[in-house]
């Protein structure tokens, strides 16, 4: 028993740290259409993981540094360039990639397990990993609750944020490098492949009951821990990656949840009109008697 929560406590309070930044973060690439960009920068980030195991240093540090120069360049070059993003973002998607398959071909005596970045693993997390992401989840607490209502005017309306004098070019920067952040941050428990569906679901899901910015980002985070413990207890069970556990039960939870919501939506409109039904019939009676 006392394993099991030696194993778990770590993992538990660093998935925690993650919905939170998930929540806030997902929020903010779902509300401005940046699901594609996200995933470029996630897979980019595996030239980092490259790089930190070829020269041997703190492959988390080498990966956060690359993430976010990549974070940079890809924000720039679509800021200035939309029309060709698409391009871009494969470009620097598979550049990335292929850099850090070359730098781990090079590598002598490499033997890290590359899956455990891939797909995630609970055993990557640690009491350094849970340090350095709750400075990593402060800082992006701190840019969210200072910028946060230019967020809520560039995400809904640029045009606008442009007549207020917003630097909308800074601040989508700004978000880039938050999204560059959470990416690795988001690494070690889902992997690099599968980042991309937990910035996304959550916030999906988040938005059938959420009618502002802020109360999706609260909802997100909710959706994104049930996610995230769950998942990890169904990968200590079942002995699988953590990120597909995660995923896994994420879908599954998104599925039931609207087939439950098209159910109460059916249901809600046969009462409307059985409702309508009834007045209209007790307005005929009394048109008759009248």
């Amino acid at each position: 028993m006392l394993a099991e929560v030696m194993v778990f406590k770590y993992p538990f309070w660093v998935a925690l740290l993650i919905s939170i930044v998930c929540g806030i973060v997902g929020t903010l690439v779902y509300a401005n259409r940046l699901t594609f960009l996200a995933g470029g920068i996630s897979h980019a980030a595996y030239g980092g993981i490259g790089l930190g195991i070829f020269l041997g240093v703190h492959v988390m540090f080498t990966t956060l540094i690359y993430t976010i120069v990549a974070s940079v360049i890809i924000g720039i070059l679509s800021i200035c360039n939309r029309e060709k993003t698409d391009s871009i973002v494969g470009l620097l998607w598979a550049g990335g990639m292929a850099f850090g398959i070359i730098l781990l071909d090079l590598t002598p005596g490499y033997h890290t397990d590359i899956m455990s970045y891939l797909f995630g693993s609970i055993m990557l997390v640690s009491f350094n990993s849970f340090i350095y992401m709750s400075i990593l989840t402060s800082f992006i607490l701190i840019m969210v609750l200072i910028n946060y209502h230019k967020f809520v005017i560039i995400s809904y309306d640029e045009e606008y944020a442009y007549t207020r004098g917003i630097n909308v070019k800074n601040l989508y920067i700004l978000m880039f490098i938050l999204i560059g952040i959470a990416v690795v941050m988001m690494i070690q428990l889902v992997g690099i492949v599968l980042v991309i569906a937990l910035l996304s679901i959550p916030p999906y899901l988040a938005s059938f009951h959420s009618r502002s910015l802020k109360e999706m980002m609260i909802f997100s985070t909710i959706w994104c821990a049930i996610f995230n413990i769950l998942g990890i207890y169904l990968a200590y069970v079942l002995n699988i990656s953590s990120g597909a556990a995660i995923i896994a039960v994420g879908i599954v939870i998104t599925i039931f949840f609207l087939l439950l919501r098209s159910i109460w939506m059916k249901g809600v409109c046969y009462m409307k009109k059985d409702k309508n039904k009834k007045e209209k019939s007790f307005f005929k009676g009394l048109f008759i008697l009248w």
